[in-house]
């Protein structure tokens, strides 16, 4: 039977370099991953960063649909469809803000029985972790009924953080083993079983962000990222992007974390949509999003 593992964590967790890590060491040992990324606006983006380790066929970005409720439908339609492949195995991002236990709820009814329960791993920003101010019960949410929690981002936090944050995980969800992405045991996944925890009550609605998004022209420079990034207010919290630098034939992909880091590197190919500046928080429109552009260039 296939495992079925779905990713989740708050915006900038490290949700998209675990399923990168993830979709490596499967293929390292001869599974066959098939991948599912969800998004408020264009998932292929991120979906176009796996096409040189992946088969396009094997290869699914799910937009604009909160696959926690109104996309669930479209969701596990994808899934029951997913060619049979020997040793194959299921990953499925879920957006940022996702309703987790509403995700692990709906997923489970419907799928064909070839697929094995529901996993569920979260993704949690050690460093950030509860600093989310009116998201926090959304963060805490998101680990309560998965199996496996992933630390991230615990370069240069201090052992009493680090501890303390792991004793506040152990609390939320006591039943999830923690770990690390350096020492997790990918072979091990298939054998996870779905948690057990009761989770606490959680409002729905508040993992329905506003999210936007428009064309971006090519930039004289790379400090212009920057400075759109910055020129975006705080209450965004998740600025992407993908465009070219001063005419190079080659894109680059960038992202605003919630703490404010900028993050750039090369894009895999040529964006299937064009360019594009997008958003993810309350307040997120065209008009915000074309004024960052036109007072930067």
């Amino acid at each position: 039977m296939e495992a079925i593992i779905t990713i989740v964590g708050f915006l900038g967790a490290g949700k998209t370099t675990l399923l990168k890590h993830l979709v490596s060491r499967c293929i390292d040992i001869d599974w066959t991953p098939f991948i599912i990324l969800n998004d408020y606006e264009n998932a292929s983006l991120d979906a176009q960063q796996f096409i040189a380790a992946l088969s396009p066929k094997y290869v699914k970005a799910l937009n604009g649909s909160c696959i926690c409720c109104s996309g669930i439908n479209e969701l596990r339609d994808f899934v029951n469809g997913i060619p049979k492949r020997t040793n194959g195995i299921t990953l499925i991002e879920a957006n940022g803000t996702s309703d987790a236990c509403s995700l692990m709820s709906f997923l489970g009814v419907g799928l064909n029985e070839r697929f094995l329960p529901p996993i569920q791993i979260a993704v949690v920003d050690v460093k950030n972790w509860q600093k989310r101010g009116e998201h926090n019960t959304l963060e805490a949410s998101q680990i309560q009924v998965s199996s496996l929690l992933i630390l991230t981002h615990t370069e240069g936090v201090t052992k009493n953080r680090y501890n303390g944050v792991v004793k506040a995980l152990k609390a939320l969800n006591p039943l999830a083993k923690i770990t690390t992405m350096a020492a997790l045991d990918v072979t091990l996944m298939p054998k996870l079983l779905p948690s057990k925890h009761k989770p606490q009550n959680f409002d729905h609605l508040k993992a329905h962000w506003s999210s936007a998004s428009v064309d971006l022209p090519n930039l004289p420079n790379r400090e212009c990222i920057y400075k759109i990034c910055k020129a975006i207010p705080e209450t965004i919290l998740r600025v992407k992007g993908c465009t070219q630098i001063a005419g190079a034939d080659a894109y680059t992909y960038f992202e605003r974390k919630p703490d404010g880091d900028v993050l750039v590197r090369p894009f895999n190919g040529i964006p299937i949509t064009g360019a594009k500046l997008l958003s993810i928080g309350s307040g997120s429109t065209p008009e915000l999003l074309e004024n960052a552009i036109k007072i930067n260039l």
